[in-house]
Formats: structure tokens, sequence, C-alpha cells
């Protein structure tokens, strides 16, 4: 194995580099179309770790910001199960008339 690598031009080691650096920008691409897709650039995000037991510890602007943030995540989480769903029975209907 020693022989092998020794036996290559010099210079080859930029190509491992390069397709390295190459597949960390495809992953972060792809991580970043992920998050964009399951709505995870939501600004108000870090509201969502307090509840009724943080009233004492926050403004209270700030804890009913942190109230309305999780009501419309929880609105949210319903649309999405429901969207699911469908899609669910969507593809169970064309799986049974194929």
């Amino acid at each position: 194995m020693k022989e092998f690598f020794q036996g290559l031009p010099d210079g080859w080691t930029i190509y491992v580099w390069m397709v390295a650096g190459g597949l960390i920008i495809l992953a972060a691409m792809i991580g970043i179309r992920w998050a964009h897709k399951n709505e995870q650039f939501d600004e108000d995000i870090k509201y969502l770790v307090f509840d009724e037991k943080d009233r004492d510890k926050m403004d209270p602007e700030e804890f009913a910001k942190a109230q309305a943030v999780n009501k419309r995540q929880e609105e949210r989480r319903v649309e999405v199960l429901k969207e699911k769903e469908a899609q669910r029975r969507e593809a169970a209907n064309k799986r049974n008339h194929a």
C-alpha cells in the first residue's frame, strides 16, 4: 500500500481535499434544503421551550409572545399531521386502484 501512494505523481492529495470539500458543501446544501422544507428557520423557535411554569421568569410581553408562538406551532403541527394523513390516504388509494 505504501508503494502505491509513493508511486502517485506529486500533487494528488489536492484532489482528495477537493472531493472532500465538495462533499461537505453538498451535505450543507442538503441540510439547508431540509431545514427550509421543514420550517426550521423560524426566529420565534426560541419561545417553544417555555411553558406555563416559566411565567414568573419572563416579562409579561415576552410570556404572551411565547404563549402565542406555542399556540401557532401547535396549530401548524395539526395542519401538517392532517396533510401527511391525506398524502398517506392518497398513496393507499393509488396502490389499491393500480
